[in-house]
């Protein structure tokens, strides 16, 4: 059963950084692209990140290009690392997964439960 496990979010200062993971189980995952998404109230849901194992490729939003960081380890964990906070970026963040070519063209189906963000000013 495939299963993506998110954790690390969690009330931060602006200005502060944060690093959430995402456990990746249930089958092999390297062709498979990883992302990380944001939903807050009132607004859609917003891509912010991307990373495919192979060739290793990230792809980031212009919102949090610069700041955020998303890596994996050889264990199918991705993080994603979000340095230099701020209110806006509060939200419920997601990682998902899908066979690279679905993913690039914005297709995910296996989803995690998310974990909430929240940037205080």
């Amino acid at each position: 059963q495939v299963q993506l496990v998110e954790a690390g979010g969690g009330l931060v200062q602006a200005g502060g950084s944060l690093r959430l993971s995402c456990a990746a189980s249930g089958r092999t995952w390297n062709d498979f692209a990883m992302g990380w998404f944001r939903h807050s109230p009132g607004k859609e849901r917003e891509f912010i990140a991307r990373i495919i194992w192979n060739p290793r490729t990230t792809y980031y939003a212009n919102s949090v290009k610069g700041r955020f960081t998303i890596s994996r380890d050889n264990a199918n964990t991705v993080y994603l690392q979000m340095d230099s906070l701020v209110p806006e970026d509060t939200a419920v963040y997601y990682c998902a997964a899908d066979y690279v070519l679905r993913a690039i063209g914005g297709h995910y189906d296996y989803w995690g439960q998310g974990t909430q963000v929240t940037v205080s000013s």
